[in-house]
Parts: structure tokens; sequence; C-alpha cells
């Protein structure tokens, strides 16, 4: 399995948790840790964590601060079937592991659970309520929609159909986005197990509209980045802006019920990324290098 991470001390929890990982029988679990950082001071660090719980733990250093880098070298690095994906910031429940690998025959990737964990005091109501900030799957959700942030894929099918992180994409996110739609349309089967959890504690500095717009308005760039590829980007920027117009009405109207005003204005942020795509602006990077 592989973590990339860009200084986060929280590896430290994530790696604590797989040390609980309930395994099949005659399963081993080899962890590949992946910086991202522009150099490789944390190695030491990193491979004593790993030693300290009992972990097989490999150290890949990809420089550059760019995440599909990172994830490139995760499958570069892979030596098994099946690589597992979670977050740097992620706990892993103890059947996380295992969750996965029994939803495997038949498909090319497997995704799980991405609960987020909000503080006990400071989060707005709003947020809470509609927990915006959970990754999970939905049956409106397009067939190849994806994420890295908990998920099995099949690495056999990886290298016969030479998928890789666009890297052209490892600081404007969505990355993974394309990848799994690229596996999608190169045939694979991609399965939902929704007991296959890894829990995020969420910083309160992303409890705000503010940050959620940010992320939308991504997600309508790397829509656009679709559109494109399909040839459909003149009717897609066009219902784009209907759509950005319908939901920012919607949300004028729900004011007096914060939650669903948030849920519209975030709707109506997806299409602005859209149409600010068709008009040329220069991306939203939610991944820079750190200061």
């Amino acid at each position: 399995m592989a973590i990339c991470t860009l200084r986060r001390p929280q590896i430290e929890d994530a790696l604590r948790s797989l040390v609980h990982q309930t395994m099949p029988e005659q399963g081993r679990m080899r962890v590949c840790v992946i910086d991202n950082d522009q150099d490789d001071r944390r190695r030491a660090e990193i491979m004593a964590m790993g030693a300290d719980r009992g972990l097989d733990l490999d150290y890949v250093h990809a420089p550059r601060f760019n995440i599909s880098l990172a994830r490139n070298a995760a499958l570069d690095a892979c030596a098994t079937r099946w690589l597992a994906f979670m977050d740097d910031d992620e706990i892993a429940l103890p059947d996380w592991l295992a969750n996965l690998l029994a939803r495997r025959h038949g498909h090319q990737a497997v995704f799980g659970i991405a609960r987020a964990i909000y503080p006990e005091t400071g989060v707005p109501r709003w947020i809470a309520g509609e927990d915006f900030h959970s990754n999970t799957m939905d049956r409106q959700d397009p067939p190849w929609k994806g994420y890295t942030c908990n998920v099995l894929i099949d690495m056999d099918f990886v290298q016969a159909h030479g998928l890789r992180f666009k890297e052209e994409m490892g600081q404007i996110g969505g990355e993974d986005t394309l990848f799994f739609r690229d596996m999608y349309k190169a045939g694979g089967q991609l399965a939902y197990a929704p007991g296959a959890i890894v829990e995020e504690p969420t910083p309160l500095s992303r409890m705000t509209l503010g940050w959620l717009i940010k992320r939308r308005f991504r997600s309508g760039q790397v829509h656009f980045i679709v559109l494109r590829q399909e040839g459909k980007t003149i009717k897609g920027s066009a219902l784009a802006v209907a759509k950005a117009g319908l939901f920012l009405l919607l949300a004028t109207l729900n004011l007096p019920r914060p939650s669903k005003a948030a849920r519209h204005v975030l709707r109506a942020a997806l299409h602005m990324g859209v149409f600010a795509s068709a008009l040329g602006f220069a991306p939203y990077r939610e991944y820079s290098a750190p200061a």
C-alpha cells in the first residue's frame, strides 16, 4: 500500500493505524511512503516510524511538489498485484484493507469511504449537518468517478494499459478523477466497498464556505477537461452558465436555511469552474509548494 506525504506530521497516526489491520490469511502488507518534498530530510524519521511499529516500510523520494509525480512513483515502486492508497492525514479502521480486498474479485478498482471527523467545537452547524468533507460514492455520480484517498487498484491492469496520473494536474488537483476515468475507458470495472473506512480528522481551517467553494470550483475545472475530451465544451459551457445562475438563485431563496443554501452555492461554484475554464482563466491550484 502507498501513502503520499508532504510535511504532514499526521502521517505518524496514519502509520500507527496500519499496525492494527486485519489481514486475510497468509496476507502480508508492505507500506511505501512517497515523500513529495523538495529534499529527503524526513527519510530517517519516516523509516524510524515504520521500524518502531514493525511495519515493512519503504521510503521513496519523489520531489517537486507535484502529487501526480508522487502517485506515479507509488505505481512504479509497487511489486504486488494489488496496491492500496490512503492519504497521510487519514486513520484506517482495523478492517479497512480486508474490506477492500474482499470486494476486489472481478474489479480493477475498489473505493471505500473517507469519513470526515469534525472537531468537537467550533464547527458551523450547517457544515456538520451536511458533511461536505467526506468522500463517498453516490448513485448520481458518473460510473468512472474515483479518488485516491481510499482505494485498491489492480496493478496488472494499470501496467497493461499504461495508466498514469497526469503530471500537469499535479498542483491543480483532480488527477485521480482523470486517472480512474482513463481506467474506466480502458475497460476497468470500478466497485464500492462502503465497509472499507478511513477517518480523516478535519481541521477548522477547512470549516469555511470559502474553502469549500474553491474545492468545488476546482472540480468544475476538472469537469471541463472531461468535456473537452468528449468534444462537448460549447454545449457543456453554455449549460454550466445556466446551471450556475439557477443554483445561485436557489441559494438566495434558501438563505433562511443555511445548510441548503450552502449546498446550492457549492453546486454553482462547480459550474462556475467549468465556465471559467472555458474562458481560458488560469486554473485554481489546490496544491502548490508550501511556504
